[in-house]
């Protein structure tokens, strides 16, 4: 590439790549060709060569191009405040967790966290002695993988001012609360920790996410458009807490904060029910070992019908997180009702009749194809009574709905080309295929992780915006660990450098 050319440069000509995509009427195969841009717009596609390359040259060696990727389902701060949070991961016990957090580091303001343990399958469970017997007087924080639970210690609850439960676990809107405390640390170094993360996005060729943070997150990023933040186009969130406060400043959904239009209002969040790893999805059958536990419905239909409603009237989008099936059911009915528009956020257990009504209706399925991977025992453990599908992806594909790939980051690391493979091979590293009937085709993966969808496909044509990818191999062709492994050299946003091998 050209040595003139940084992040930051803007490109005129991307030189000597080639294009993919199923969906593409172009006609020039596997040749090379020039990408001519102007004013962040593509304005020529040509074979190498065959136009003079005037301006800013970006050589792409021969490189794929593809549409810049997106990230459907971030939580911005929480994933960043990763880096600062003891892995558990690797944990395989109640007793193991607490043993790690011994040797967690103690913060700034004095709480020990680690975040990522899984304990849905553990053969022990946890609880308040054990977790005190482990780390003492400083007060420590364990977050689920999923968010959807938290588990302290007695100087935690104390300090928090929750009771003393045996268990020291708190769940789904407690847990949320405690999480949200937990990230409200100074903006200047949110902001810092933010800026590394969505940095680290770019290079993997991310130009765009939707923020879901707990957050007032209006006046978060319109902060960070002040200080100068450019990496990344952001869809963000609000949740009902914030509705009011939301139409009264007269926030629509697709309403830019700054004149390049590069962050924007996007949907109303709701989170109706748990998680399957802290086992309060929201399920047809009940959960192993307590035939009335079903998990929760947070957010009763009637409810619901009524947020949907006022946000609608509002000229909000609706993301609505529903993970079993009597959620999504309870979603779909409430997009029935109002006419709202938008997603529903997982849908990781679909009832059969459910499937069709995605693409009936015009809602999004906005989904994390990791997370069939993560929660496979899961899976097969806690839902072998479900009668609904789980992980749906192929069937919701065939029956016409619109599929946007995520990360949930920090539940998974964002990667797209993790997601790509996962929805792809249903496996990871060569290992057993899981349902491999709800895998899809390497080109609907890669439309699902561009800004419309997997209904927008994938093909780059004149006239469009340049947020491009230069990618080191076809995602179309490569295997499984070849499509992991794949490398952004080169990330835009209209036609800017956002990254740079």
């Amino acid at each position: 590439m050209s040595a003139a050319l940084d992040r930051g440069s803007s490109v005129d000509v991307i030189a000597d790549v080639r294009l993919t995509g199923a969906d593409r009427l172009d006609p020039f195969g596997d040749g090379a060709v020039d990408v001519h841009l102007r004013d962040g717009v593509i304005a020529d596609i040509a074979p190498a060569g065959a136009l003079p390359r005037t301006g800013a040259v970006l050589d792409a060696g021969g490189g794929w191009l593809v549409p810049g990727l997106w990230d459907h389902h971030v939580h911005t701060a929480q994933w960043a405040l990763v880096a600062r949070r003891h892995p558990l991961g690797s944990c395989r016990s109640a007793a193991d967790a607490a043993r790690a957090m011994r040797d967690a580091p103690v913060l700034e303001d004095g709480r020990r966290v680690g975040t990522g343990f899984r304990d849905a399958l553990w053969p022990d469970e946890p609880s308040r002695d054990l977790l005190d017997r482990a780390t003492g007087d400083t007060p420590a924080y364990l977050i689920n993988a999923d968010v959807h639970s938290v588990w302290l210690n007695s100087a935690a609850l104390r300090r928090e001012g929750f009771p003393l439960e045996d268990s020291g676990v708190l769940r789904e809107a407690s847990a949320f609360e405690i999480s949200r405390r937990l990230n409200d640390i100074t903006p200047a170094t949110a902001d810092r920790l933010v800026s590394e993360a969505l940095q680290r996005a770019a290079e993997a060729g991310i130009v765009g996410i939707v923020d879901l943070d707990m957050a007032w997150n209006a006046e978060v990023w319109s902060r960070r458009l002040s200080a100068g933040f450019d990496l990344t186009r952001v869809r963000f969130g609000t949740y009902p807490a914030f509705l009011d406060r939301t139409v009264q400043e007269g926030l629509v959904s697709g309403d830019a904060l700054d004149p390049a239009g590069l962050v924007r209002v996007g949907p109303l969040k709701i989170i109706t029910d748990g998680s399957l790893g802290t086992r309060t999805a929201a399920c047809s059958h009940p959960y192993p070992g307590d035939p009335a536990d079903r998990g929760v419905l947070t957010v009763p239909t009637g409810e619901l019908v009524d947020l949907l409603t006022r946000a609608t009237a509002a000229g909000l989008e609706c993301a609505v997180h529903a993970i079993g099936d009597l959620a999504n059911t309870s979603a779909l009915d409430a997009f029935t009702v109002t006419g709202a528009r938008g997603t529903i956020e997982h849908a990781q257990l679909v009832a059969h009749a459910d499937i069709a009504r995605f693409a009936r209706l015009g809602v999004g399925a906005s989904v994390q194809p990791e997370h069939a991977l993560d929660d496979r025992e899961l899976v097969d453990a806690l839902w072998a009574a479900q009668t609904a599908l789980p992980y749906p992806l192929r069937a919701l594909v065939d029956a016409g709905a619109t599929v946007l790939f995520g990360s949930d980051a920090p539940v998974a690391p964002l990667d797209p080309w993790a997601a790509m493979a996962s929805a792809v091979f249903r496996r990871r590293d060569d290992g057993a295929v899981w349902r491999a009937d709800q895998a899809v085709d390497a080109a609907t993966a890669l439309a699902a992780s561009t800004a419309e969808g997997s209904s927008a496909g994938s093909a780059i044509d004149v006239g469009e915006i340049a947020d491009l990818v230069v990618v080191d191999r076809d995602p179309l062709t490569a295997h499984e660990a070849a499509l992991r492994a794949a490398r952004a050299t080169a990330t835009m946003i209209a036609g800017r450098l956002t990254h740079r091998a």
